[in-house]
């Protein structure tokens, strides 16, 4: 039980201890999460997205599997949750923002810093490719269900010029598939902005919680809560075998799986007002029962 405990000392309480300090700083002072959010969503994600694809060392086979895994993983859950969500007769924008809290995992600023004190480097390099794949679905995929909710299909395509991460994907390709190198100034520049999208994130993710509200959402947040902590892992189990991840990239994979609903999730349902309430609600529950399903995950990888 105690090297349990230490896994859940030293692998999440960091993660939960800034976010309870965005908590506090909602209650003591009204920290409003529109600004944090827009912050995120418009400057700290993109350099963060850049950064993270132009200074990987992992070769193009391991880049591709980990792209097809992350891939298929998120499209089965939301296909998965699609169809319950329709056999429920849930609500059109009530469903788009369940099968966001299903889909898209918080990857980035609760997964990436789990997967490092618990499985070292190589381990990071693995989950970085997960966390980028699901930062740029949720920032397409994503932002076109959450548009769905309240518009018509061309004009949630049609949001997609709105989002920032999508340029920095451009740009960060050119860059790796030609010898143009960034200039010292702005490298030193988009890394100061991506090294702060991690804390940002987390310090929003409790503000966030502070104005989450819960009447009449039990059945999509269960959905959202099931799907995201105990189906993923579970698919991300059989899939791994079949993408031939193994070591370290199986460790990255499953644990990422595993990782409760996006806070990035809030931010798009924020800017596209796609039931932010509903979101929130979702990031919240899955990430206070994340500890419940992470903590024994985490053990039974690392023995």
């Amino acid at each position: 039980m105690s090297g349990i405990f230490q896994i859940f000392l030293n692998n999440l309480l960091p993660i939960f201890l800034i976010a309870g300090a965005g908590f506090l700083l909602s209650h003591y002072i009204n920290l409003p999460s529109k600004p944090l959010s827009q912050a995120v969503f418009y400057l700290f994600s993109p350099c963060l997205i850049f950064n993270l694809l132009t200074k990987n060392d992992l070769q193009n086979n391991d880049i591709l599997r980990m792209i097809l895994f992350s891939t298929v993983l998120i499209l089965l859950i939301g296909t998965i949750t699609w169809l319950v969500g329709k056999l429920l007769r849930i609500e059109k924008g009530t469903l788009a923002a369940t099968m966001m809290a299903s889909m898209f995992i918080n990857a980035g600023n609760y997964g990436l810093p789990v997967v490092l004190f618990a499985f070292g480097e190589v381990a990071l390099g693995f989950a970085s490719l997960i966390f980028v794949t699901n930062a740029i679905l949720v920032n397409v995929i994503g932002v076109v269900i959450a548009s769905m909710g309240k518009r018509s299909f061309i004009q949630a395509i049609k949001n997609l010029v709105r989002v920032p991460t999508v340029y920095a994907l451009l740009v960060a390709l050119f860059i790796m598939r030609s010898d143009w190198q960034v200039p010292l100034f702005l490298d030193r520049s988009i890394t100061l902005l991506a090294d702060a999208s991690i804390p940002t994130m987390l310090v929003l993710m409790g503000v966030q919680f502070k104005k989450t509200t819960w009447s009449g959402k039990a059945l999509p947040l269960s959905l959202a809560a099931g799907f995201r902590l105990i189906l993923s892992p579970v698919l991300a189990f059989a899939l791994t075998p079949l993408f031939g991840l193994t070591g370290s990239a199986q460790q990255a994979s499953i644990v990422q799986a595993a990782m409760p609903s996006a806070v990035l999730n809030t931010v798009i349902a924020t800017e596209f007002d796609a039931e932010p309430s509903l979101v929130s609600a979702a990031v919240f529950l899955t990430t206070i029962l994340s500890p419940l399903t992470l903590t024994p995950l985490l053990a039974y990888l690392t023995t």
